[in-house]
């Protein structure tokens, strides 16, 4: 059974998790299908936003309960050290390859939202959640920290203090906190509308200054001050005077 959908229609993905029934869980195959869907993506020149959301009763429930059964059976060092994507595990994969999409990614959030599910969806640009979605930094329950790029995630959005808490005690708080918090951007009653909504707006940007404003914000968030207004200089420099900004001054002029 396929675990991921991928439809795009006028420059926007719509990538589904497709497990419904298992309230979209991880499970190894739910991995490899979610990095495989990002990596398609990641090649496709005509993409201008993603669309991430799960089918069902949940956005997804964190790693499937019966994993755990194979990765306490399994040599730990084998499971989870070797780097099979540059400087990541499969389980870092599948969470950083939004962050490492060239275009935004928007997470409509619902229902469940756990462990290795809210790291998956912290990946994405903007996260838009119902506001009785339940969430929560699960790991500990099972005697576990954070290990699918949680903490390097975690710590650009929320403090050091809230942080911690979550990650110690595993506790379970919804979208409308979350949202204080800083780990959800907006609340909506009908996230995947939002979602779509906020994608087909960016869609209509210029495509090139969208891509660059993402990879100037990945700069920005990371590198020290000379290397950041380097960065501003260089994508501008390279925007200016270019088809996409032309088109962009044109519909502005015309009130398109």
């Amino acid at each position: 059974m396929a675990r991921v959908s991928t439809e795009v229609k006028e420059g926007v993905a719509r990538v589904t998790l497709t497990r419904g029934d298992k309230m979209n869980a991880l499970d190894p195959e739910m991995v490899a299908a979610l990095i495989a869907a990002g990596e398609a993506l990641e090649a496709r020149d005509d993409l201008r936003a993603v669309v991430l959301s799960g089918e069902g009763r949940a956005f997804c429930a964190g790693l499937d309960v019966a994993s755990f059964g194979a990765l306490a059976g399994a040599d730990p060092e084998a499971a989870v050290m070797p780097r099979t994507h540059g400087d990541m595990n499969d389980y870092q994969r599948v969470a950083l390859i939004w962050r490492d999409l060239p275009v935004p990614v928007i997470a409509a959030l619902h229902g469940t939202c756990f462990g290795g599910g809210l790291q998956i969806a912290l990946g994405a640009d903007i996260r838009i959640a119902a506001p009785d979605t339940r969430m929560a930094v699960m790991e500990m329950k099972w005697g576990l920290v954070p290990d699918m790029a949680g903490m390097v995630l975690l710590p650009r959005l929320v403090r050091s203090d809230i942080l911690r808490r979550l990650t110690y005690t595993a506790e379970i708080f919804d979208a409308r906190q979350a949202k204080t918090w800083g780990l959800v951007t907006e609340l909506s009653d009908d996230p995947l509308a939002r979602a779509e909504a906020l994608a087909a707006e960016i869609a209509g940007r210029s495509p090139s200054a969208i891509r660059a404003a993402k990879r100037l914000i990945g700069v920005a968030e990371a590198a020290e001050r000379s290397d950041v207004l380097m960065a501003e200089s260089r994508e501008q420099a390279d925007l200016i005077g270019k088809a996409d900004q032309m088109e962009a001054i044109a519909a502005n002029m015309g009130k398109r």
